[in-house]
C-alpha cells in the first residue's frame, strides 16, 4: 500500500459538495469513480479517498487536498497524468506526492485559509457570477474591518456555526457520546479591495465549524451595512447563539483557498478541523 497526498481545484458549482451522498454529484464520487477506472477492476475495491473538510454544494476549492492509500504499484506521475484525464474539466489535479502511512488530509491539518470574495460593482459579469456574492448595499468599510479583526484570537464560535444534522443524530443515538467544543483559533483575518469592484475576506485558522465563513461574512456584511453596531462582532461571538448573528453568505463566493501541514506528520496527530 502506498499512501497519497492529493492537492486539487475544483469549480463547485455543480457539484453537490466534497462528501459522496446517494445519487447526487460530489468532488469525493467524481474522484473515487476516476481511480476506480484508472486502476480496473484488478484493484478493487478502492477506498474513499478522504478531504481536509466537507466544502458545501456550490463551494470551490484552489487547493483543496486529500489523501488515499493504493495497493496498485502506479507511479505517481502516471496517476497524476491519467487522473486529470479521466476527471471532468471542473476537477483538476494540482499535485500528487507520496505521504507517510499515517498521514490523513484531515486529522494531520494544522491551519486552512478561505477566501470570499464580494463584486460591488452595478452588473456582475455572467463569468463573475458563479465566483462572486453580488453585494449592492453601502458598507461602512471602517466596520468591515474592524469586525473583521476582532474574530482574530481563540474564540467560542456557537454564534457562528450552524448546525450539523448529522453530528446531532450522532449525539441522539449515544448517549455516551460527548458534542465537540466550538472552539477555533483565528490566526489571521482581513478584508482586501481589489480592482474592478472585487471585495475579498481572507481568514486563517485551526479549524472551522459547518457554515462558519459564510455565516462570519453575512454577519460581517450586515454590521457595515448597519443591520448591527459597528464594533458589535465580539458581543456576537459572546452571545453563543446562532440567532445573535447575521445571515450565510451565499456559498458562490467562498473558495477553499490552502490547506497546511506540518513538515513532519506525527502519528496520530488529530486536530479540530473536520466540520467545515
Amino acid at each position: 500500500m502506498r499512501n497519497w497526498k492529493l492537492t486539487l481545484a475544483y469549480d463547485g458549482t455543480a457539484f453537490a459538495g466534497w462528501q459522496v451522498q446517494p445519487g447526487l454529484r460530489t468532488i469525493q464520487g467524481e474522484l473515487h469513480a476516476a481511480i476506480e477506472r484508472i486502476l480496473g477492476r484488478e484493484w478493487h475495491p478502492v477506498p474513499l479517498p478522504q478531504g481536509s473538510g466537507r466544502t458545501d454544494a456550490g463551494v470551490h476549492a484552489l487547493g483543496q487536498v486529500a489523501s488515499v492509500a493504493l495497493a496498485a504499484p502506479i507511479p505517481g506521475e502516471n496517476l497524476h497524468r491519467a487522473l486529470n484525464r479521466t476527471l471532468p474539466p471542473a476537477i483538476r489535479i494540482l499535485a500528487i506526492e507520496p505521504v507517510a502511512a499515517d498521514f490523513h488530509a484531515r486529522h494531520s491539518a494544522i491551519a486552512k485559509t478561505y477566501e470570499y470574495r464580494i463584486f460591488r460593482g452595478s452588473l456582475c459579469s455572467p463569468f463573475l457570477a458563479p465566483y462572486a456574492n453580488h453585494c449592492t448595499w453601502k458598507l461602512n468599510l471602517d466596520a468591515l474591518h474592524q469586525a473583521a479583526a476582532q474574530v482574530v484570537g481563540e474564540h467560542d464560535f456557537t454564534s457562528l456555526a450552524a448546525t450539523d444534522a448529522d453530528l446531532a443524530a450522532r449525539l441522539e443515538s449515544d448517549a455516551e457520546q460527548v458534542a465537540p467544543s466550538n472552539i477555533r483559533t483565528i490566526f489571521s483575518s482581513n478584508w482586501s479591495e481589489l480592482p474592478d469592484d472585487l471585495l475579498v475576506y481572507r481568514v486563517r485558522g485551526n479549524g472551522f465549524l459547518h457554515h462558519m465563513v459564510r455565516n462570519l461574512v453575512g454577519t460581517m456584511l450586515d454590521i457595515a451595512r448597519g443591520q448591527f453596531p459597528a464594533g458589535s462582532m465580539a458581543a456576537i461571538l459572546q452571545a453563543r447563539s446562532r440567532s445573535a448573528a447575521g445571515p450565510t453568505a451565499p456559498a458562490r463566493g467562498l473558495f477553499l483557498h490552502s490547506v497546511e501541514y506540518p513538515r513532519e506528520l506525527p502519528q496520530g496527530l488529530d486536530n479540530r478541523s473536520n466540520a467545515d
